[in-house]
């Protein structure tokens, strides 16, 4: 089997899915004031045999100030990827934080507005999509 780029998914699927809202005061406040939400970002992994990784991809969707009323969404979306036998660490990263997360990210971004718009928030649009090379260029300044 001839593997032209160097890492191939194998899989994925949403591992955790969460909404919640605790009554309904906290709904109709969080209907006004959802635009405020922040996403935030995580990305681990875990080595698996085979040459095989999982990678987590957690976006939450919360509001970070000090409010006492507030929502809450995250969904953990999990990819198996397979790599070749050659790859470097810094290829590996780059992969995992880049490119795995650049061809994931319209499946997830879709899961993400279609939770909250399951959840009673019909309006919500992200305006730009999550430039994944700049985060990953960020991280070494």
């Amino acid at each position: 089997m001839i593997m032209t780029e160097s890492y191939k998914i194998l899989g994925q699927y949403i591992k955790d899915l969460s909404s919640e809202t605790p009554d309904v005061e906290t709904y109709l406040y969080v209907r006004d004031s959802i635009s405020k939400y922040q996403l935030g970002i995580d990305i681990t992994s875990k080595a698996l045999k085979n040459k095989m990784i999982e990678v987590y991809t957690t976006f939450n969707f919360k509001d970070k100030t000090e409010s006492k009323k507030k929502s809450y969404f995250e969904i953990v979306y999990a990819t198996i990827i397979q790599v070749n036998d050659d790859i470097k660490k810094e290829e590996l990263e780059k992969i995992i934080l880049c490119d795995v997360q650049n061809k994931i990210y319209p499946n997830l971004e879709k899961t993400l507005l279609n939770l909250l718009h399951n959840s009673g928030y019909p309006g919500i649009k992200f305006e730009k999509k999550v430039d994944f090379e700049n985060l990953y260029n960020q991280r070494f300044n």
